[in-house]
């Protein structure tokens, strides 16, 4: 019975893949080192204890109350700052939008600012008006 280059091709490649498959399972497992487990802690007062950095929270005059709408076409950077998510950056970058391309026809053109998504813009929806939209 003789064997074909082809056959002789695929029981080489068998030959390696086992080869390899054997070098995979068998590396390192005489080092490896032994697994801990911690099945039960006492805390102590100190560890029972979390304190957490004071969060900063804008001050309620900083901030637009629920139900006042800002004109986004007329508001300046500090009158846009007091929107929620909106800080300096975001409002000189409205500013200069509006100024580059005209004022905002609806309050979804705002997504045209880089940094203002569909997800900024849904929490801004309730705050802004362009002054044509009906009330």
């Amino acid at each position: 019975m003789k064997i074909s280059k082809l056959e002789w091709g695929a029981l080489a490649l068998t030959a390696v893949f086992f080869a390899f498959s054997a070098g995979w399972l068998l590396r390192g497992t005489a080092d490896a080192p032994p697994v801990r487990v911690e099945t039960e802690r006492t805390l102590t007062l100190e560890e029972q204890t979390l304190s957490l950095p004071p969060q900063s929270t804008p001050a309620p005059e900083q901030t637009l109350p629920p139900g006042e709408k800002l004109n986004i076409n007329t508001a300046s950077a500090a009158e846009l700052q007091r929107l929620p998510g909106i800080g300096e950056k975001r409002a000189a970058d409205i500013i200069a939008d509006r100024t580059a391309n005209g004022p905002f026809r609806i309050p979804e053109d705002l997504t045209r600012v880089s940094g203002i998504g569909e997800g900024t813009l849904a929490h801004l929806l309730d705050y802004i008006t362009t002054g044509e939209d009906a009330p």
